[in-house]
Order: C-alpha cells, then structure tokens, then sequence
C-alpha cells in the first residue's frame, strides 16, 4: 500500500490544512508528514489511517491505484 502523495496534497488543499495542523490532528510529528508530502518516505497502513482520520476521508482516498 502506497500513499499517493498528490492525493495527500489535494485532501490537505480540501481540508484547508497545513502539515502542523494535520501534525496535530492525526498525532504524527511534523518531520514525518514532511517526508510523506514529499514522497521521501511512505507510511506504515496503521499511518495512512490515521492521516485519513485526521483529513476526515476514507484511506483508499489516499492511496496509489
């Protein structure tokens, strides 16, 4: 499972949040995000969910295919 970082990027852009408000919301630390917004590293499945949480979508809105 892969997160499809431009399907990432439009949820932020849906949800008017910035990588330090989802930082807070889905407990994850803001380094992290980074690297996840800028493809340098992909999340564990239990990390995709909670990003999801946090955006408020479902994870298969989140993932590549």
């Amino acid at each position: 499972m892969n997160l499809s970082v431009s399907k990432l990027l439009l949820a932020m852009a849906n949800a008017c949040i910035t990588v330090t408000e989802l930082a807070e919301q889905s407990g994850l630390s803001r380094p992290a995000l980074t690297k996840f917004t800028t493809g340098k590293t992909n999340p564990k499945p239990a990390t995709i969910g909670k990003i999801a949480k946090a955006l408020n979508v479902r994870v298969e809105d989140l993932i590549e295919g």
